[in-house]
């Protein structure tokens, strides 16, 4: 039974383009691998009508090329290209963080220290789904308390590169977030804006690094 049904206002065909992007830059599917819409559909429980349209998107995203007689290939990416993306992530981040930090009320702080808490207990329980569930909600609400809704809106665009799904299998990512995570707390508490935006940027920058190595290290396997 397919989801065309399904309530969710995320539509099917941005669902699908979801997908791929994380099997993208995951390293899951390589550049020149071939993505077909049979197969997105049949992954994801739905029809090939908004599988199609995703590939669309992703091509014009610059995810996808269409090449002759081979339908849809990944094009080509590279681990210097993620490091790239997410250095660029981070300055529109850390801006963000900045911001919060300044604008931080009482309810925001324990909306944090709450989220933080439950980060520790999922990490501990190496509920890696949980915790990937957390580490969104933590950065949505940095976000939120910036209120620079333009500037989140551009932060948004970037962040199409980073694999939600499959971010928690990276090595390293758990520990990294834990503890970037309470660092970044912490300035907000202050109400430190300059280290609050240090350490927003140090941290998406970590996160490059540790995916682009990822990538890397699947990229280099026959």
């Amino acid at each position: 039974m397919t989801r065309e049904g399904s309530t969710n206002r995320v539509p099917l065909s941005e669902e699908a383009a979801a997908y791929v992007r994380g099997l993208i830059v995951s390293g899951e599917l390589r550049p020149g691998s071939s993505v077909r819409s049979e197969t997105i559909s049949e992954a994801l429980d739905i029809s090939t009508t908004p599988a199609r349209e995703a590939l669309q998107i992703l091509r014009l995203e610059g995810f996808l090329e269409l090449m002759p007689r081979r339908g849809f290939i990944v094009a080509p990416l590279t681990g210097e290209d993620i490091r790239d993306l997410f250095s660029a992530q981070a300055l529109i981040a850390g801006e963000l963080a900045s911001r919060a930090a300044q604008n931080a009320t009482a309810t925001v702080i324990e909306e944090l220290e709450s989220v933080q808490a439950n980060l520790v207990v999922a990490a501990q329980g190496r509920d890696l789904v949980r915790l990937e569930e957390l580490n969104h909600a933590f950065h949505r609400i940095v976000n939120k308390a910036s209120g620079s809704g333009k500037i989140v809106w551009m932060l948004g665009l970037l962040t199409r590169y980073v694999p939600r799904d499959f971010y928690s299998t990276i090595p390293g990512w758990p520990e990294t977030t834990l503890h970037d995570h309470a660092g970044l707390l912490e300035s907000i508490r202050r109400h430190d804006s300059d280290n609050a935006r240090d350490l927003m940027r140090a941290h998406i920058e970590s996160a490059g690094v540790l995916l682009a190595a990822h990538f890397d290290e699947l990229a280099s396997r026959p």
